[in-house]
């Protein structure tokens, strides 16, 4: 598996929430390559949540409805169901983690694609570092 630097954010533009009468929510959104690995869902209980799919993908849900903000809020767990046209792709369950502020901070693509670079130490961490050794000038400026 290839490592990666960066995290891209696809913005879905339309998707759907679902309630069934036991209080449980479902997300519909278009699938996405490869299967999620420890996904999670951010709510900032407004208007947006955001689904890190695995440590590269996450997806934006925006304008999340009035009605919707309380029952998402209260969830534990949400059903992500990822569809390809009508058809079920693959379905997961994913936390749903209450936070003040989703920030974007990154370069945009496309309109609907952001991508965020990592940090120098998530970068040495990612690459598996054992030694660390510095180099040129003993001063910094």
């Amino acid at each position: 598996m290839e490592t990666q630097y960066y995290t891209v954010v696809e913005k879905q533009d339309f998707f759907e929430i679902i309630e069934n009468k036991y209080g449980e929510l479902a997300i519909f959104i278009d699938a996405r390559d490869g299967a999620p690995v420890n996904p999670v869902l951010e709510f900032d209980g407004k208007k947006t949540a955001l689904l890190k799919r695995d440590g590269r993908l996450a997806v934006r849900l925006d304008n999340i409805d009035e009605e919707t903000k309380g029952p998402l809020a209260e969830a534990e767990f949400v059903m992500i169901v990822e569809l390809q046209g009508k058809m079920v792709e693959r379905v997961y369950a994913v936390p749903v983690d209450n936070v003040e502020e989703i920030v974007f901070k990154g370069r945009q693509t496309r309109a609907d694609e952001l991508v965020l670079a990592k940090s120098k130490e998530d970068v040495i961490k990612s690459f598996g570092a054992i030694h660390c050794w510095t180099g040129g000038s003993s001063e910094k400026k």
